[in-house]
């Protein structure tokens, strides 16, 4: 699964979420959903906007990690 850590790229910039949305264009609302997991997908134009506002690479944004369900082989 895709793990996001918007949170931990606001306290490294010392920014509010509030700050981050209107920097993005994006509500706060959409910002919550992505930044607690909650997220189904993120677009490319939203993923660089974020990356521009926060002066990050998409890398210390989102992080793969094992989901811990054993997939089964067909």
């Amino acid at each position: 699964m895709i793990r996001v850590d918007l949170d931990v790229m606001l306290a490294r910039r010392k920014m509010s979420m509030t700050e981050l949305s209107a920097r993005v264009d994006i509500t706060l609302a959409n910002l919550s959903i992505l930044k607690n997991g909650k997220a189904r997908a993120i677009r490319f134009s939203t993923l660089d906007a974020l990356c521009r506002a926060l002066d990050c690479q998409p890398g210390d944004i989102l992080a793969w990690e094992e989901d811990g369900e054993e997939q089964a082989d067909e």
